[in-house]
């Protein structure tokens, strides 16, 4: 019987950030093909699975450590859970949303956040008709408390879902409380400190290029 191993990784000085964004889909396709109960996964299945060619998975890897075995292939357990020690997602990061309008709901009904390591133990809003209720089990508190519930549930990271006149005031508060990363979706860019992480997912950027792609597609 084959027993998995933990390699020890880091990251590398010089690790590209095509590589790093190249992680969380390893990682996915990791946990489908576990779910799919296959134990074991060549290179070229996870380029075919992804659109990579075999050669930069294994490149990519290699950054990191030693895995998989010549002629055998990679234990999905084993490179799953690597790759999830490379990407901090077995630290069980605290997470917190702010703005709880229909965006900040769904965020917050997202069933995979407990799956990929990520706890969700607070939601803030300004709105009195709001604020108490609840969504996934978690109360939503009045965001004059963010400071202090943050320190409380030693929370890490920010998702932020308000409007964007809001949002820079929103990151500042978070800057402000200790956060060490924030996820803005709010549609406007916001400055944070470099000691801050920043992220930030703009859903009408990645429609209106979706749009031009068609456009020129179909003249």
């Amino acid at each position: 019987m084959k027993t998995e191993k933990t390699v020890k990784t880091a990251a590398p000085l010089k690790t590209s950030k095509a590589t790093i964004d190249r992680l969380p889909l390893y990682f996915r396709t990791l946990r489908l093909a576990q779910d799919e109960g296959i134990d074991i996964i060549s290179s070229e299945e996870l380029g075919r699975r992804l659109g990579i060619t075999p050669e930069q998975i294994r490149k990519d890897l290699a950054s990191f450590g030693q895995f998989g075995k010549k002629g055998v292939g990679y234990y999905v357990n084993e490179l799953k859970r690597n790759v999830g020690e490379i990407l901090g997602l077995n630290r069980h990061w605290n997470i917190a949303i702010v703005g709880i309008g229909h965006l900040g709901v769904a965020l917050a009904n997202f069933q995979n956040f407990v799956s990929l390591g990520f706890n969700l133990v607070a939601l803030f809003d300004q709105d009195p008709n709001v604020i108490g209720n609840r969504v996934n089990h978690v109360k939503v508190e009045d965001i004059k408390e963010l400071s202090r519930i943050v320190q409380e549930r030693h929370i890490q990271i920010g998702i932020i879902a308000v409007p964007a006149a809001f949002a820079q005031e929103v990151a500042d508060q978070l800057v402000a409380a200790g956060l060490k990363g924030i996820w803005n979706f709010a549609p406007v860019k916001i400055s944070v400190p470099p000691t801050t992480k920043l992220v930030n997912e703009d859903l009408s950027i990645g429609l209106s290029s979706l749009s031009y792609h068609i456009t020129h597609t179909d003249s």
